[in-house]
């Protein structure tokens, strides 16, 4: 297996593979030599949402992974209904297939809460674990919304699961105009936000199937919450928050802070300036902090 020697900040920076999982076509990207990690992208995005990272992490000796989940970027947009178990069981399959060795999984989002499950239910394949602004679940619980905002939640999915208004929601959200708006809410520095970075939200979503996707997403149960996974981590982690992150503010860190009074190995980054996304937005900041730990680790 060879890899682009280039390694600018760009999509194309790296060479893409393909792998067959279930029957379904699995795109991921593999750079450097030594230790292995796996970067998990979050809700929308794709392996290139990592462009600012994966050539400084190989670059420090390590062998950096970065897959497309099922249903994102240039995986297959598959007709199924997804969840959390869907993806850390892919995980699991593409760690088997392709690493088989204790691996540091470095999630962002959702990618973050499925690096956490990994850590939970197969300690056995994972090293340790980077999360960067994890989110709470795929979707909001019911008891974390009051009631007026549950009853239009409930409305809106049935809106995105219906046939007809469910494409009419999605090509709405979809357009460029609509995602940079999006980003620019979650992004503390908009000159981040750049056209580069919106066609790598807007491209997979033109692909056949993502509609399906994106309401099948939408509308799934949330999936276990940290605070219910934290007790039964054993391995170490860093736990990375832009601290002016609208979607997952800051204040969620404070389970972890009280996870680590209560003796699990954590370390907590806050990163001023930055939202949601800081792994792109200050990648030189967020790179250091994850070379850091992971040296203090060998």
């Amino acid at each position: 297996m060879t890899v682009t020697t280039q390694q600018t900040a760009t999509q194309d920076a790296f060479e893409k593979f393909f792998w067959t999982w279930r029957g379904y076509k699995i795109q991921y990207t593999v750079m450097g030599a030594g230790r292995p990690l796996i970067l998990v992208h979050g809700f929308g995005a794709s392996i290139g949402h990592w462009r600012k990272n994966i050539s400084v992490l190989a670059g420090a000796g390590y062998r950096v992974f970065a897959i497309d989940l099922l249903g994102f970027g240039g995986s297959e947009k598959a007709p199924i209904n997804y969840s959390v178990e869907v993806w850390v069981e892919l995980l699991k399959d593409f760690w088997t297939a392709h690493i088989q060795e204790p691996t540091v999984f470095i999630g962002n989002s959702i990618g973050a809460l499925l690096s956490l499950i990994v850590l939970v239910e197969h300690p056995e394949i994972a090293a340790g674990g980077v999360l960067i602004n994890v989110a709470g679940g795929l979707s909001h619980r019911p008891h974390e919304l009051n009631p007026p905002l549950r009853i239009v939640m409930g409305a809106f999915n049935r809106f995105v699961r219906s046939p007809l208004t469910g494409k009419f929601v999605f090509n709405r959200i979809r357009q460029k105009a609509q995602i940079r708006r999006t980003l620019y809410q979650v992004y503390r520095d908009r000159t981040a936000v750049t056209d580069e970075l919106v066609d790598l939200l807007y491209t997979p979503a033109c692909d056949p199937g993502a509609q399906q996707v994106f309401a099948s997403i939408l509308t799934a149960p949330p999936g276990p919450a940290p605070v219910e996974l934290l007790p039964k981590v054993e391995r170490p982690l860093l736990v990375i928050w832009g601290a002016d992150d609208p979607w997952t503010p800051i204040t969620g860190a404070k389970i972890y802070e009280e996870a680590r009074k209560n003796g699990k190995e954590i370390k907590i980054v806050p990163i001023p300036n930055a939202g949601h996304c800081p792994h792109d937005e200050v990648p030189d900041v967020v790179n250091a902090q994850i070379v850091a730990w992971l040296a203090q680790r060998t």
